[in-house]
């Protein structure tokens, strides 16, 4: 007997309608949730810390980068952990955020392989798990694993096939060009703990519109945040036979200490609180389903920027806020 992923309603599955809802939006933050402004790696000592302060707070999620290498040239290595190593630790440190991938670069890892790690990392975590899936966009990374960078949005596609049939079939049959081949005779274990794995898309991972909005269960971008609600109606119209599809962005962020600073777009989203509030409010109303902030730009602490957004914000941006 086998099911297909993407007829499996999530209508039900508390995590991601916890995450993405019709007219509202939620926020996260981006691992290693803490500031490190002048260089390419972060501080880890107090990660136990910032994630149960965050667990214990209103934020939706908390996304894992996927960074193999250290680039130079790119000068950022996110939470330099692996994330689905570090999913594993995460799960019997939080008991209520999702957390997610932002994302698995899903071209330079052996699908099979990390079909089996979301499904046991979505076990750990008692269905918390949200598979976000990029493309990699650090050309630099590619000749190490022997994969041509031209091949990316191939591999890609058939990388995302395997994996939401693993997760979701008993004993699947499925041919691909660039992987392997089932053949019926096995099937992977564990399954999801949920119902099923969410997918999400990180980037364009150089597909196009009309193919994640019929592939993937929610859409994350990135760039300059006060442009992100220009992509709201195209994938909106892209996505309208499916029903709601969410639709979010990362951002770099900074909150600054002086509540009435005005507003910052750009490369840097920036501004004190009320500015802030009003920003998130007004994305809300246009459609946005999730902000990811990454607070490496910051030079505050951790605990104290999470506690003054905890206290002004994220109560009004959760799904339980209505």
């Amino acid at each position: 007997m086998t099911q297909n992923n993407q007829s499996l309603s999530l209508e039900n599955h508390t995590v991601f309608s916890g995450t993405f809802q019709p007219d509202q939006l939620t926020i996260g933050f981006i691992s290693p949730a803490r500031g490190y402004p002048d260089g390419p790696f972060p501080s880890l000592e107090d990660q136990a810390e910032i994630v149960q302060r965050l667990d214990q707070s209103d934020a939706a999620a908390l996304w894992l980068r996927d960074v193999p290498f250290y680039d130079p040239s790119f000068g950022d290595t996110g939470q330099v952990l692996d994330p689905l190593v570090y999913a594993g630790w995460l799960a019997a440190l939080t008991h209520r955020i999702a957390i997610g991938t932002a994302g698995i670069v899903s071209p330079l890892r052996e699908p099979v392989i990390t079909a089996k790690q979301i499904a046991t990392a979505d076990q750990l975590l008692g269905g918390r798990f949200l598979a976000g899936m990029a493309s990699g966009d650090r050309a630099t990374e590619y000749p190490a694993f022997g994969v041509d960078f031209a091949s990316r949005a191939e591999r890609y596609r058939e990388a995302l096939t395997l994996i939401k049939t693993l997760i979701s079939e008993s004993f699947p049959r499925l041919k691909t060009q660039h992987f392997g081949q089932l053949r019926g005779d096995i099937d992977l274990v564990p399954k999801p703990a949920a119902q099923r794995i969410p997918i999400i898309a990180i980037g364009r991972a150089g597909q196009s519109l009309e193919w994640l909005a019929a592939n993937v269960d929610a859409w994350i971008w990135h760039g300059d945040a006060l442009r992100m609600s220009e992509a709201v109606p195209h994938w909106r119209e892209a996505t309208a036979s499916r029903g709601f599809v969410p639709f979010g962005y990362g951002a770099m962020f900074d909150l600054d200490t002086n509540p009435d600073a005005p507003l910052q777009t750009g490369r840097i989203l920036r501004g004190g609180r009320k500015a802030l509030k009003e920003f998130f409010s007004r994305q809300r109303e246009a459609g946005i389903n999730h902000v990811a902030l990454n607070l490496k730009p910051t030079r505050r602490p951790s605990v104290e920027v999470i506690d003054e957004l905890q206290e002004h914000i994220l109560p009004e941006f959760s799904i339980t806020s209505g």
